[in-house]
């Protein structure tokens, strides 16, 4: 794909997208199927596409999202569907076990690698024409009555009616926002090998440290699953000291032997665990995905809240590109929004941080065992999460 004449011609935006991750490129591709000019549009990041391929990460893909990438010419990808979820407390009373049948769906959701869907997105021609400004940051912003000017750390500067904050990055390294939350977590990620898989069934195990979540991952590796595992930080700093064959140790005496024996492991990364979510508000500026709410990896619902952020302010500004639609944009979102932040955050400090006693232990199995039997309630939160409010 052919990249549009530098700024120099043109130093004038209708929309400056901060930020070319899954979430900035899916509102570029959104608004311009919409109909908003390419021309009008600019999108700025600080990572050149093949550094953002090379992303090792995994990422949990809701049945919603597929809809929202399809639409915009980004799917099929290379991804593992997931047709069953089972969610269980290790060696302790109560599971559910969520299944695509129930939905009359040909999956849940979908595990794909981080460079997967950034290939697929880079290379949509609804991006053709879009001022594609990259590897370059955003040294300031200033608001202006009427626009708000951005300077490059190129030098150059850029002009825009409306500025979207798509950059996500990691709890801790991020502005402060309104809610946060330390969960004093750590999440370890990695991809391992079981010698009896179970195919397209991904497991969430909330464990006394925090959840396990292994997701089928098929790759060229002979991996079958990608790892978050989620502990507290001198726990992590333990594990991540481990040699392969002791890490797997860990890992099966924390998960069981549902999957058979951990055969091997990739290479292990690790982040820190939060909430911080609600930015300020301002006049024309907008934030959406991680730079609006990042959240707790139970559930694997930060990816997917941000594309259906995307999806929703690409229909909204496609009618009007004024200040009014960020705040009819707030609106419309804060269901959705409000709803997966309590969700997750609730999972995460419940379900994952409870303590050792029998009675919070009798709780938690009777929650689980409780979202099993009452129908009505599983499927419920599987909706909310494979498609939530957009």
């Amino acid at each position: 794909m052919s990249t549009p004449p530098l700024l120099q011609q043109q130093t004038e935006v209708d929309i400056a997208i901060c930020g070319a991750g899954p979430v900035g490129l899916s509102l570029a591709a959104l608004l311009v199927k919409r109909g908003v000019a390419a021309a009008r549009i600019a999108l700025i990041d600080a990572k050149t596409v093949e550094l953002a391929r090379q992303d090792p990460r995994s990422l949990a893909l809701s049945y919603g999202s597929r809809q929202i990438l399809q639409e915009i010419g980004a799917w099929p990808i290379a991804a593992t569907a997931i047709h069953q979820i089972h969610v269980s407390r290790r060696a302790h009373f109560g599971r559910t076990l969520i299944q695509r049948e129930e939905f009359q769906l040909p999956a849940l959701g979908y595990v794909t690698r981080y460079g997967n869907l950034i290939t697929a997105l880079a290379a949509l021609p609804a991006l053709a024409g879009i001022h594609l400004l990259r590897p370059v940051q955003v040294s300031a912003s200033t608001e202006q009555n009427d626009h708000v000017e951005l300077q490059l750390s190129d030098g150059s500067s850029l002009r825009s009616k409306l500025l979207v904050q798509a950059e996500g990055g990691i709890f801790g390294a991020q502005d402060d926002k309104s809610l946060q939350r330390d969960y004093q977590q750590i999440g370890i990620v990695a991809h391992v090998q079981s010698s009896a898989p179970i195919p397209h069934r991904a497991f969430e195990r909330f464990t006394d440290q925090g959840p396990l979540a292994l997701l089928p991952q098929d790759d060229e590796h002979g991996n079958n699953y990608a790892l978050v595992w989620c502990v507290r930080p001198d726990t992590a700093s333990q594990l991540l000291a481990l040699d392969d064959a002791a890490f797997l140790d860990a890992l099966a005496q924390a998960f069981g032997g549902r999957l058979g024996r951990f055969l091997k492991a990739s290479k292990r990364n690790s982040f820190p665990l939060g909430l911080n979510a609600r930015p300020a508000a301002t006049l024309r500026t907008v934030a959406i995905g991680n730079a609006a709410q990042t959240l707790h990896p139970v559930a694997g619902q930060g990816l997917n809240l941000g594309l259906r952020d995307a999806a929703v302010l690409a229909r909204l500004l496609a009618g009007d590109i004024t200040p009014d639609t960020l705040q009819r944009f707030a609106a419309a979102r804060q269901a959705d929004r409000s709803l997966t932040i309590h969700l997750t955050d609730v999972m995460a400090r419940i379900f994952a941080s409870a303590p050792d006693g029998a009675v919070s232990q009798t709780l938690l199995g009777l929650s689980l065992g409780l979202v099993d039997i009452v129908k009505p309630a599983r499927r419920l939160l599987a909706r909310q999460m494979m498609f939530g409010r957009r």
